[in-house]
């Protein structure tokens, strides 16, 4: 695996016994006797998210033949072995197509130097203050070369990747505003002119890198222990556990608190299938005018601005993270606010299968196809299971959500009646999925747990598949958009 690269000054002069920091059991005393004076980093979490049991993540020692051949590709590849793969491998098929497609981004012949596109991933993640994506990233940049001073901030980086800022920001937080003439600016400038097949691959860059922030916080996902964020020094707060327990998982007291507000919880599954039964019977009765239609998308896009995205007060971005990028204060607002007129985004003028998908294709050839491909497996995963019930079809409930993401950001689709929303997603989900799409870095564990509580985990990770890869098809339609326009 990689290793972070640690400050010089964080290693001279810290040499302290093991016996000094931690009570531990005869075994490891009899080891610790010999006082090489060797610190030993504990892990500062147990398993691969803050969210998920490490017990429930499939163990890369127990997977299948298929798995496992995922996991040496994406080895060889990387590397590594990050804990997002070990969190997304509980769908080895998906996770074999956003591997592949990754791989091919940052690692292929494409339009774009090898340390430039690992930059465009740190000025990504960084919008979103996700220093686990940043600190992958600042390491495959110096790992294939990269220029040390550019890491000292965005002022540092060359003038060319400095001008994708401004597009970084917009997609990032309001990619309702993004305008053929921002894409002219990049294009027509003389001396630090993009072409359009290296915009293209920059913008699929920053798309993928905004949408993975938001499934990294949406999953809780932990740094590995040999990186910056994922280790400690410093004793453990539970004495009458040896660090050999703690660093191997066995520390926890208490193995049922998920146990807890069960009573809650009843009906919970049964309610909603209950209201989808009734939702297809509506259906096949009849069918609502294209007036009626629009004026319930209207509707939706107004409530969803009333969604508060989290109780926490604002972010405020470190030094380490916000050096990537200009403009801290600019961040996700609602694109219909009162006294703005922002233009709906009709999926019938411009879609990803009749419009993006060409485009893409035909100026950074096979990514349209591995895209699509990857949509495809997001929107139809699905194991006909909630929670408990089984051979259940959640089709309707799978195009909820995508549909909601997309009405957040402004785009309606024509043939879909948005009144099924408010009547498949609660409250508690909505604020989940506004928090998790548009403003990631507030997703708490109190959020993650609070929907769809009877849910397994293995059931709310495609959950987060789903969110992760309609938002980046909602900033990339903008961005295809706009340079759609700026072609003709």
């Amino acid at each position: 695996m990689r290793h972070a690269i640690a400050p010089s000054e964080n290693v001279e002069n810290n040499s302290i016994a093991v016996t000094d920091l931690f009570k531990i059991c005869t075994h490891c005393e009899r080891l610790a006797k010999k006082d090489l004076g060797i610190r030993i980093p504990r892990p500062l979490g147990s398993g691969p998210s803050r969210f998920i049991p490490e017990k429930e993540i499939l163990q890369v020692s127990k997977v299948d033949a298929s798995t496992q051949a995922i996991f040496e590709d994406a080895f060889a590849a990387l590397h590594r072995l990050d804990n997002i793969s070990l969190v997304m491998s509980f769908h080895p098929q998906y996770l074999g197509s956003f591997l592949r497609t990754q791989h091919y981004l940052l690692q292929m012949d494409g339009p774009l130097p090898l340390h430039y596109r690992h930059y465009i991933c740190i000025m990504a993640a960084a919008r979103h203050q996700c220093s686990y994506l940043v600190n992958l990233h600042v390491n495959d940049f110096l790992q294939v070369g990269g220029n040390t001073k550019w890491l000292n901030g965005l002022n540092e980086a060359p003038q060319k990747l400095q001008q994708l800022g401004e597009i970084n920001k917009i997609l990032a937080h309001r990619p309702w505003l993004l305008t053929k003439e921002h894409i002219e600016r990049l294009l027509k400038t003389e001396e630090h002119s993009w072409s359009l097949a290296e915009l293209i691959h920059a913008v699929v860059l920053l798309t993928h890198y905004h949408s993975l922030s938001s499934f990294t916080f949406g999953c809780g996902i932990m740094p590995e222990i040999n990186c910056d964020g994922g280790h400690t020094f410093r004793p453990p707060s539970v004495s009458q556990y040896c660090v050999c327990d703690i660093a191997n998982g066995n520390g926890h007291a208490n193995h049922h608190d998920d146990l807890l507000g069960n009573q809650e919880m009843c009906g919970e599954v049964e309610e909603l299938m209950e209201r989808m039964k009734q939702l297809q019977e509506c259906r096949d009765d009849e069918e609502a005018s294209q007036e009626e239609m629009a004026t319930r998308f209207e509707r939706e896009k107004t409530e969803s601005m009333l969604v508060v995205t989290s109780e926490d007060e604002e972010c405020v971005p470190s030094r380490d993270i916000s050096r990537h990028f200009e403009d801290t204060s600019y961040g996700y607002q609602d694109f219909s606010r009162r006294g703005e007129q922002v233009p709906t985004f009709r999926a019938q003028d411009y879609s990803w299968e009749d419009h993006g998908f060409s485009l893409v294709n035909r100026l950074y050839p096979d990514v349209g196809q591995m895209l699509d491909e990857k949509f495809q497996m997001a929107y139809n995963l699905t194991y006909n299971t909630m929670a408990t019930h089984k051979d259940v079809d959640t089709s309707m409930l799978r195009r909820a959500i995508w549909n909601y993401i997309h009405c957040m950001f402004g785009i309606r689709y024509d043939d879909y009646d948005y009144g099924e929303i408010n009547q498949l997603l609660d409250r508690s989900f909505k604020i989940y999925i506004k928090t998790m799409v548009c403003s990631p870095e507030k997703t708490t564990k109190r959020m993650y747990e609070s929907f769809w509580r009877q849910f397994q985990h293995s059931e709310k990770v495609p959950v987060n598949l789903l969110l992760m890869e309609a938002r980046m098809q909602a900033e990339l339609l903008y961005a295809l958009r706009a340079i759609t326009r700026y072609m003709t």
